[in-house]
């Protein structure tokens, strides 16, 4: 059985990888243009868990230790996630001045800034994708799944779903819409790449898929609850938010008691999945707990 010492050495030193990747692989910030540099560095390196990347090596690790080129795809997903985090703090879309427990790119260079840094980190993480040491066929499939998961059938068709309704009464089916596309697709894409890049067989490619599914789901739930009752400290970014530009969330839609048991009940089932991998998986369900209690 792994300790939470363990656990919590395992997501620095992944993390850490993942961080050098990222800095070796970006242009300096004194590189002309270096105002754009500094502005995508500002963010990337502003801190926070690092659970997508940490996600996808821990899954690849379930069947192979290699993680040589998994380091890469991580840092590729990384860099996309924050790419979504630049923008989605901008003054034209959630307007927020502090992620990651810092002010935001846009409030530190302004939204012209801001827009282009991000535009920039998504196209860097299409680039090192094409650049990873892997068989061409998995590469295709990499590229491929974000592009289809991060597109307008999937991250953008979230966030735009997200926009439009704001301050409309809720559904429970347009606000499942909007977190399986704004929030699940992403860590879905983690087990999706993970598993192309250890060429694993189809029925952990699919077991592997539910559990994403549940794990993003959870988080995205929980996510909403701490808007609510989290701190801003602990957390790194502004509480209050959701209800401040009436959002479509999980409290407002079914109330925190159901939203506290769909979180819970969506850990059971996503711990269950990964059972299957034993004491591999340990860590993973430490991650689990992560998501219900936001503490490690």
């Amino acid at each position: 059985m792994k300790t939470k010492m363990q656990f919590k050495r395992d997501l620095k030193e992944k993390n850490e990888l993942v961080n050098i990747a990222i800095d070796r692989f970006l242009p300096r910030k004194d590189e002309y243009p270096k105002q754009i540099h500094k502005a995508m560095r500002h963010t990337v390196f502003a801190g926070g868990k690092r659970l997508r990347p940490y996600l996808t090596v821990t899954l690849y690790n379930l069947f192979s230790d290699d993680n040589s080129s998994i380091i890469e795809v991580a840092a590729a997903i990384e860099m996309l996630h924050t790419y979504t985090l630049i923008h989605d703090d901008l003054p034209e879309i959630d307007n927020d001045d502090m992620r990651r427990g810092k002010p935001t790119c846009h409030v530190v260079y302004g939204s012209d800034l801001a827009l282009l840094a991000g535009d920039a980190l998504l196209v860097n993480a299409f680039e090192m994708l094409s650049m990873i040491n892997i068989d061409d066929r998995i590469k295709l499939n990499l590229i491929r799944e974000m592009a289809v998961e991060c597109g307008d059938k999937g991250l953008i068709a979230g966030q735009m779903a997200d926009i439009l309704n704001e301050g409309k009464e809720g559904s429970p089916e347009m606000l499942d819409f909007i977190h399986l596309n704004k929030t699940v697709k992403l860590f879905r894409l983690c087990s999706r790449m993970a598993c192309y890049t250890a060429r694993v067989r189809e029925e952990d490619f699919e077991r592997l898929d539910e559990y994403s599914y549940r794990f993003g789901m959870a988080f995205q739930i929980m996510d909403d609850i701490l808007d609510v009752e989290g701190e801003a400290k602990s957390l790194g970014k502004t509480i209050g938010k959701d209800a401040e530009s009436n959002k479509m969330t999980y409290p407002a839609v079914y109330g925190m008691e159901k939203s506290k048991s769909v979180a819970n009940r969506l850990i059971e089932e996503a711990n269950e999945i990964i059972s299957h991998y034993e004491d591999k998986a340990h860590f993973l369900k430490m991650l689990n707990d992560y998501v219900i209690t936001r503490e490690i």
